[in-house]
């Protein structure tokens, strides 16, 4: 999937990292040029200078053939603006605005344009705003920085120890529904077929967590 991202500041640098991640192609609108800076040294998407409600800037960030559209800057007027400059002028279908005011994001939610509010995992939210995720985190602490959520193993893991998964996801696995009954695991539990996995992870990660693991098991070369 194709995805273009307005803002370049702490969520915005960090939903650019997780999509590329897991293997969606990704360009990064931002006014200032040093705001690239808070991208991975590898990132492998495209960046442009410029403001995300600038049709111009936004052809040549290539939103004519993207996917999804996130406005994530600072400010909930350019959110707004370039998120519906997004869905109205370039067709855009998942199409996602960081707004700071609650009252005007319900609005916005009531015009169809869905709405995150800064909270510790917006990056999480986000994620599974744009990806349309079916895996949704089963509880989180009341701060919002711990999730627990359900995981669907690629079967190329079975066989494989815990130890390798959590390596892999950034995430502890909290239990494990096999044969109808909770397993409380250790790193060398081995998952096994038909297993109903179940992690923790931090509030932002959940989403990146879940794509990874419906992947094979990274290559030992």
């Amino acid at each position: 999937m194709y995805v273009v991202i307005m803002g370049c500041g702490r969520v915005g640098s960090s939903l650019a990292g997780s999509l590329t991640r897991i293997g969606h192609e990704v360009a990064v609108i931002d006014r200032d040029p040093a705001a690239f800076l808070r991208l991975e040294p590898d990132f492998p998407g495209h960046t442009v200078i410029g403001m995300g409600f600038d049709r111009d800037v936004l052809v040549k960030a290539g939103i004519e053939r993207a996917e999804a559209f996130a406005a994530v800057s600072s400010g909930d007027n350019s959110n707004i603006i370039s998120a519906r400059v997004a869905r109205e002028t370039f067709g855009v279908e998942r199409v996602v605005a960081r707004i700071y005011d609650a009252k005007r994001a319900a609005v916005y939610e009531r015009l169809g344009i869905p709405t995150v509010a800064t909270v510790p995992w917006s990056t999480d939210r986000f994620l599974h705003t744009l990806t349309r995720d079916s895996q949704t985190a089963k509880w989180r602490d009341p701060s919002g920085t711990v999730a627990v959520t359900e995981l669907a193993l690629h079967e190329d893991w079975i066989g494989k120890p815990v130890a390798e998964l959590e390596a892999a996801t950034n995430s502890r696995v909290a239990f494990i529904i096999r044969f109808g009954t909770g397993v409380l695991p250790d790193r060398k539990t081995v998952f096994q077929a038909d297993d109903q996995v179940y992690i923790a992870a931090v509030s932002g990660t959940v989403a990146e967590a879940v794509a990874l693991a419906g992947n094979p098991p990274p290559s030992d070369n």
